[in-house]
């Protein structure tokens, strides 16, 4: 069930395509947390090709995040879609300038040879720009269906690129099932970084007329019973678009079955964890143990289950 597009056993034989991979490995071990227990059950030309995409995501990512002023971001994620536009399959003959500044570009070097081998959708790395774009304009979400929306931007575009990598008989089937996982995903991040959010980058997620409808402010502030009535709320939702998203393990092959579950599980626990307990999110930042994140990813590996 392989997607690939060419043989994906060993990078594109150019000057420097093994380092660019090898730069987007690092990347990921180093950054990726919750992400490199998935995709460490992948085989090797997927393991590289989804290093390769979450390097991308996480330089957009971190620009969104940064401390730069908002001008100079919005910049910087225009200058990512030039780039994304250089590297994509049939793009026009570079200039000087461009191909210097991707052969240069380690993350862009193998993202290309990640987007010439297998079909992953790079309309999505735009709609991920563009979620980070409202990041950075400081977008706040009148209705949950207006958040569902910023969801699909920058966590289900994860998922449908991450489909075109794994391969998939039925993509057509496939690809809202992986855009409804990436949902829930990004709820359950919501809900687990909303002091963070808030506090640290004046960024409130969740929508105002749910706000509204438990008695808070557009901060989130109120009487505690009523911030956990909301978080429960809001979690319930989740576990909707879990149970949606996770239909999708059955249409995959064993290996992407067992990544997507393991990361899927980390999630999932989290979320409830969140449910048993809905003030935690109030007194920190909540993370699992290493120990239960390798329980999902072995979870993940003998039986594709969360």
């Amino acid at each position: 069930m392989n997607a690939s597009i060419e043989e994906p056993g060993r990078p594109t034989d150019l000057p420097g395509m093994v380092e660019a991979y090898a730069r987007c490995e690092e990347i990921t071990r180093a950054e990726a947390r919750n992400f490199s227990y998935g995709i460490r059950l992948l085989r090797p030309p997927e393991r590289r090709a989804m290093s390769a995409l979450y390097a991308m995501a996480r330089r957009i990512d971190d620009i969104g995040d940064g401390d730069d002023p908002e001008p100079a971001k919005l910049d910087a994620l225009r200058q990512v879609r030039t780039d994304l536009d250089a590297v994509a399959p049939g793009a026009a003959p570079l200039s000087d300038d461009q191909a210097w500044r991707v052969a240069a570009d380690p993350v862009l070097v193998a993202l290309g040879d990640v987007a010439r081998r297998y079909p992953i959708p790079m309309k999505a790395l735009h709609e991920l720009v563009d979620g980070c774009q409202m990041d950075v304009e400081g977008t706040r979400y009148r209705t949950f269906e207006e958040l569902v929306g910023y969801c699909r931007r920058v966590a289900g575009t994860v998922g449908r690129l991450s489909l075109g990598i794994y391969g998939c008989d039925d993509p057509a089937s496939a690809e809202p099932l992986a855009d409804a996982l990436g949902v829930a995903l990004q709820i359950t991040n919501i809900l687990r970084d909303i002091v963070e959010d808030r506090d640290t980058m004046g960024r409130v997620y969740l929508p105002a007329e749910d706000l509204a409808r438990f008695g808070l402010d557009a901060e989130v502030r109120g009487s505690l019973d009523d911030v956990c009535a909301l978080v429960s709320f809001e979690a319930g939702r989740a576990e909707d678009w879990y149970e949606r998203g996770l239909t999708l393990l059955p249409m995959l092959d064993r290996r992407s079955r067992a990544c997507t579950a393991a990361m899927a599980g980390i999630y999932h626990r989290l979320l409830r964890r969140i449910e048993r307990d809905p003030a935690a999110v109030l007194r920190g930042r909540l993370s699992l143990p290493a120990a239960e994140k390798a329980t999902a990813a072995f979870k993940g590996l003998a039986w594709g289950t969360v």
